[in-house]
């Protein structure tokens, strides 16, 4: 049960905001902002936690393409719970909008305070299914011009290769129909993957991980019957010693995943033979299966990190980053991060020589390294040196004072696990009905640590 639901900016204007109950005050929202934009822990500035309380009242907050989705209540209520509806209410209302952004939510108020209305009813939910909505909700969206927009982070990753998608893709309505009375007939699927790795001082790997999901957007009419097919060699099972742990034709071993589930729609009726899924999509996006795998497979990157002393009070510091995957591949938005000793007073930057679209910047308020890189192509290596001046003596401490790095990137049309989507089959309704399908990798780091 919730008393208020409001959608802030990044600079604290209230763009929507519905109370429910009564219960709260109305100030709600400036106070909900001021201590997230002021938020203070331990003597030291750090982002607010999704889940705080002030004077009797508990706030709940995630933050969706610049925006804050908050809810409030007085009661004791599961936080798992309200985190999820603010996720859903953010889908639903990019279901009904296609592009998710302030100017889309201020030309759409209306529509978004009925949506708003039908999910939640006195503070309690009724339901979050576009399709269900649908029943309810007439309005007709009011389409934002999507080339005007910045291209955020999952838009603009897939525009790669030879075969680039539409740049409205992504941005579409469910319900709003295109010029002509027509909608365009075609199915996303993505396939997400977040990993986890821990190496060793040495470079062996210590701990690997993947959190997979599978994502879906249908803009099918009549909602036809889906197949989804998948590698032949795929079992489920720890260890690897399932019954379906055999080597592929390709020699690169079975795909095991550790466990999965999948969304209420789907039929398994052929998966433990043929490998293939059926369902009948739902409007809107949705997760079709999520996956977790600790199978042994090939790091995208690899981190040497190296810091040693070089005379009194100095030191430098050597990063080296190798991509493993294919030159046919190329990572973006990567950024490296390295604790420095408390006692580091400045850093000097060394680049390779030729180097374009890297930034370097030492923090001095948490002493700590950034280098980030603008694109990564496979195959290829950087290195960054830094010198370090000290405030002290280290007294042979300084590798145990350092790091350990951390890396973040995202590697759109790869996927670590080799899960591969076969073939995506959909029901004819006629000779002549042949829908769009695109199928999308992207691999991006989780916690991708290396110790020094």
């Amino acid at each position: 049960m919730i008393s208020q639901f409001f959608v802030l900016s990044q600079r604290g204007d209230n763009i929507v905001f519905r109370d429910y109950r009564g219960e709260v005050q109305k100030g709600s929202a400036e106070i909900f902002f001021r201590k997230v934009k002021f938020w203070k822990e331990d003597g030291q500035e750090e982002d607010a936690p999704p889940v705080f309380n002030v004077d009797g009242v508990n706030y709940f907050h995630v933050k969706v393409v610049g925006l804050l989705f908050v809810a409030t209540t007085r009661v004791n209520i599961s936080p798992s719970l309200v985190l999820e509806l603010l996720q859903r209410i953010a889908r639903v209302i990019k279901d009904y909008l296609g592009v998710l952004n302030e100017d889309s939510l201020r030309k759409n108020f209306v529509l978004v305070y009925e949506l708003l209305d039908e999910v939640i009813d006195f503070g309690y939910v009724q339901t979050t299914s576009t399709e269900m909505l649908k029943s309810y909700v007439f309005n007709e969206p009011i389409v934002v011009d999507a080339a005007r927009l910045q291209s955020l982070g999952p838009a603009a990753i897939f525009m790669q290769g030879p075969k680039r998608m539409p740049g409205t893709a992504v941005t579409k309505s469910v319900v709003a129909t295109e010029p002509g009375g027509r909608r365009r007939e075609e199915i996303f699927v993505d396939i997400i993957e977040k990993i986890s790795i821990t190496f060793s001082s040495s470079g062996y790997i210590l701990t690997s991980e993947i959190d997979g999901t599978i994502q879906m957007k249908s803009y099918l009419t009549g909602n036809p019957e889906i197949r989804l097919a998948f590698n032949d060699d795929l079992g489920i099972g720890r260890g690897g010693k399932s019954a379906y742990d055999y080597r592929s034709s390709s020699g690169s071993g079975a795909v095991i995943l550790d466990d999965c589930n999948f969304h209420q729609s789907v039929r398994l009726d052929n998966f433990d033979m043929e490998k293939t899924l059926s369902l009948i999509p739902p409007d809107g996006e949705f997760t079709v299966m999520n996956y977790r795998m600790t199978q042994e497979f090939k790091p995208p990157f690899r981190i040497n990190p190296l810091i040693e002393e070089a005379g009194a009070l100095k030191a430098e510091v050597i990063i080296k980053v190798r991509a493993e995957f294919s030159p046919s591949i190329t990572a973006n938005t990567i950024m490296i991060l390295m604790p420095l000793p408390k006692y580091t007073t400045r850093a000097s930057f060394e680049l390779e020589p030729g180097a374009l679209g890297q930034t370097t910047d030492f923090k001095e308020a948490n002493k700590r390294l950034e280098w980030g890189l603008k694109k990564i192509v496979g195959g290829s290596e950087h290195t960054l040196r830094a010198k370090l001046t000290f405030s002290q003596e280290s007294h042979g401490n300084i590798t145990k004072e350092s790091g350990p790095v951390s890396m973040t990137f995202t590697i759109p049309m790869y996927n670590a696990s080799k899960l591969q989507v076969k073939y995506l089959q959909i029901a004819k309704k006629s000779g002549t009905y042949n829908p769009y399908r695109w199928v999308r990798y992207v691999t991006q780091a989780n916690s991708y640590v290396a110790r020094i």
